[in-house]
This record gives structure tokens, sequence and C-alpha cells, in this order.
């Protein structure tokens, strides 16, 4: 048995809870990963597991034996990775996470270009507008948007999301066009309600920053669906200029206030502290932030 390689399935099973989820990540049968669990434990003389009908629980020696993991295939990732700088292949599988508009729109259909420089790479994109536990669901990155709350997360910023205030000209024609910041207080605001202070929108303009305290009848945790309703003509909304690139080229929608620029919100790349940044996370990383740098919606700055 290799004891390095029955630690790491050791770990995927605690982060995962279920031998079942480790067997498909890694394309193993369940038995294998069970047996490969079982001869850990003879070899330990304990059991690592409480196991029962409904769930999985490491005992109080496997909880001790877990962390005792953690640190030694840190230490061996560590390792690896400084004997190995600079050679390091690109490949393997990579987890990525991102809100289901962000990664629809902006990531999805960049990972041809990033494929077809890395074709030993496979990708699984996991799309959510909740932030999802990089751990337990196995995630080698996540890219998210607006300030960062969990400051647990090793983050590196690769873009920053410009946005807009825009209305669909049916809205506009019955309430009115907004000449300043101060104007939206009588609007219909649609708010996306995932980021913190969704209700206060801040402008800048002639280096003066106005904040608003805004008011509608629709919120919403989906940015897609403050889309469907700003085209339907229900209110404005203060949204990513990607998300409405197509509808302002085609005249679906308007942009407002154009003598005022709303804040920008940063995009990072993260990651878990104790996950090793392997070569295709880092080039990842990378192509993405390049690849930003090259949007007028997405820039570094």
């Amino acid at each position: 048995m290799d004891t390095l390689e029955a630690m790491a399935v050791f770990m995927r099973v605690v982060e995962r809870g279920s031998f079942s989820a480790v067997a498909r990540e890694i394309g193993l049968s369940q038995p294998t990963i069970s047996k490969q669990i079982g001869a850990l434990e003879t070899r330990l003389g304990g059991r690592l597991f409480a196991r029962s009908t409904r769930n999985l629980s490491l005992t109080d020696e496997g909880q001790r034996y877990y962390e005792h993991c953690r640190q030694i295939l840190a230490a061996v990732d560590n390792a690896e990775q400084s004997f190995q700088t600079g050679r390091e292949r690109v490949a393997g599988p990579l987890r990525i996470a991102s809100s289901g508009s962000f990664g629809r729109i902006q990531i999805a259909p960049r990972l041809h270009g990033f494929l077809r420089q890395h074709p030993d790479v496979t990708i699984d994109l996991q799309l959510s507008d909740e932030n999802v536990d990089l751990v337990s669901e196995g995630i080698d990155i996540a890219v998210r948007i607006g300030e960062l709350k969990d400051s647990s997360l090793v983050a590196r910023q690769i873009g920053l999301t410009r946005r807009r205030v825009f209305a669909a000209p049916a809205y506009l024609e019955q309430h009115g066009v907004p000449a300043t910041p101060d104007d939206l207080t009588r609007h219909n605001c649609l708010v996306f309600n995932q980021l913190e202070h969704f209700d206060t929108w801040r402008l800048e303009h002639d280096g003066q920053w106005r904040s608003v305290q805004v008011k509608g009848n629709v919120r919403s945790n989906n940015s897609e669906a403050i889309r469907q309703m700003v085209l339907s003509g229900l209110g404005l909304s203060l949204s990513p200029s990607w998300l409405f690139r197509e509808d302002l080229q085609a005249g679906r929608v308007l942009a407002l206030l154009e003598g005022y620029t709303p804040s920008s919100l940063p995009i990072h790349a993260v990651f878990a502290p104790d996950r090793r940044q392997s070569a295709r996370v880092r080039a990842f990383t990378d192509y993405l932030r390049d690849a930003f740098a090259d949007d007028g919606d997405v820039g570094l700055g």
C-alpha cells in the first residue's frame, strides 16, 4: 500500500463526506476506495470512521490523523513544488467554481482558448450563485466578484467588474430618464442582493463620490433574473457592463447617468489555504487575468 496515496484518499473522503463521491472524482470504484481506507485502518490498528447507514463521521483518532495528514501532504507538496518550479507539467483535473452568470458569460467561452494551450487539463466547471465550500466540494479555484467576506481564503485579484445603470426604453418612456444620482430615489431600482450594501449605489463625478439609497419592488440573488426584469421594463439596475453588453449594442437597454461612474467590483481567484496551487491552477489564474486585461468590461483597473 502506498501510504501517501492512502492518506490523500482518506483526506478526500473526509472532505467530501462520501466514499462514492471520491470514487467518481478520481475515477475508481467505491469498493476500491473502501478497500484502501480499510487497509489504512488495518495498518494503523484502529477505526478512522464511525460508519452508519446515514452518515460518515470521524472517530476521535480519525480526526487527529486527518490533521496530521494535512500537514504531511502539504509538506510533501511544498517540497515537490520547490524542486519542480518551472518544470511542472500543466495537466490533470481542474475543478472551478463561479457564480452562474459570470461563469456562463465570462468563463465558459474562454475555456476553449485555455484548453487549446493546455490540452492535458480536464475541467469541471461548477456554477452556483451561492459561495460553495472549497474544501468540502473539492474546488481547486473559485472566481468571486465583490469584496471577500471569508478572510481564511487565499485570494488573488484578477480583474475588475465595471458597472453601469441600465434600463429598457419602455421603462424610460413611462417613468422618465434620471439625470443625476439623486433622481434614482424616484425610480424602481432592481437590486442584486448578494452584495454588501446592495441598496446603496455609489457613483463618482469629477472626483466626488455620491451614495444613493435606492428602493424597488423586487430584489434577487441572480443577476440574470435582474437582467430579464430590466428587459421587461420593470425597473432599472446597477449591473455589470458585461451582463448587458449585447443588449446595449442591440438597443434593448440604455446606459444611464453617463457622466457618473459607478463603483467597480473586484474579481478574485480564491483558493483554500491548505491547497497546493498546482501548475494548472496557476496557469488558469494567469490565463484569466490576461484575458480580463483585454476586456473593457472586466479590466484590471
